[in-house]
């Protein structure tokens, strides 16, 4: 393969990757954020899981 394919395909590869994360404030991301250690969770996770998931 020349170098602009393996380039291309890298990137299409990260978008498609990147596109599997549940978009923040879902239930299927308030359930994955239960799964996590509160430990884990930067600040912006903990003020996101509040306003979309507790209240």
């Amino acid at each position: 393969m020349n170098k602009s394919i393996r380039i291309l395909m890298f990137f299409i590869s990260l978008i498609l990757l990147s596109a599997c994360a549940p978009e923040i404030g879902s239930e299927k991301w308030c359930d994955q954020m239960d799964e996590k250690s509160k430990g884990d969770w930067t600040a912006n996770e903990i003020a996101d899981y509040a306003k979309h998931c507790v209240f």
